[in-house]
């Protein structure tokens, strides 16, 4: 089970969020909230894992900054929203398996690369999110995704998803 430790506003480029963390006895996880969210319906909602590369290094070899920068404008627009930022590099392999897997990408998609270098396509659990966004009282989401997956696990955990929009990513190269 997840557990709420602390909370503070956190000053954006896109605005102030609530931010949120949480511990599931493993993993650090991080809830952005914009308004009011408890009780809400169709609330916009982002699932973001971490990414070394995109986040602290400015890499262009991924989409992962402009991806949580345009989340993060869609909930201001919106005036509500939660982005959920999972502890869960490489998808869900660790900073190794991206390393590893980098040889195979060109050639090959992701999650081939993964499985080539000897990793999970897709290790990704979703189950934090659907935790945390029970314990913010949320309704349902309208999930901000291209990613059908994210969507279905988590009407799987009792999410109530409304449906699913693209997000509008913005070049920040």
């Amino acid at each position: 089970m997840i557990a709420r430790l602390a909370d503070r506003d956190l000053r954006t480029k896109f605005g102030v969020f609530r931010e949120v963390l949480y511990y599931d006895g493993q993993r650090e996880s991080i809830a952005l909230v914009m308004g009011e969210v408890s009780g809400a319906e169709n609330v916009l909602c982002r699932i973001h894992s971490a990414c070394i590369g995109g986040h602290v290094f400015n890499s262009i070899e991924c989409e992962c900054a402009a991806e949580m920068a345009a989340a993060q404008a869609a909930v201001k627009r919106e005036g509500r929203g939660v982005i959920i930022y999972l502890d869960q590099e490489g998808k869900g392999n660790g900073h190794l398996a991206l390393i590893e897997s980098m040889k195979y990408k060109k050639e090959h998609g992701q999650a081939e690369a993964y499985r080539m270098a000897g990793f999970e396509p897709d290790a990704r659990s979703y189950r934090p999110a659907a935790q945390i966004l029970a314990e913010l009282g949320v309704s349902s989401v309208t999930m901000l995704t291209g990613n059908p997956s994210k969507a279905a696990e988590l009407s799987e955990l009792g999410i109530t998803v409304s449906g699913t929009r693209p997000l509008e990513l913005v070049s920040y190269v």
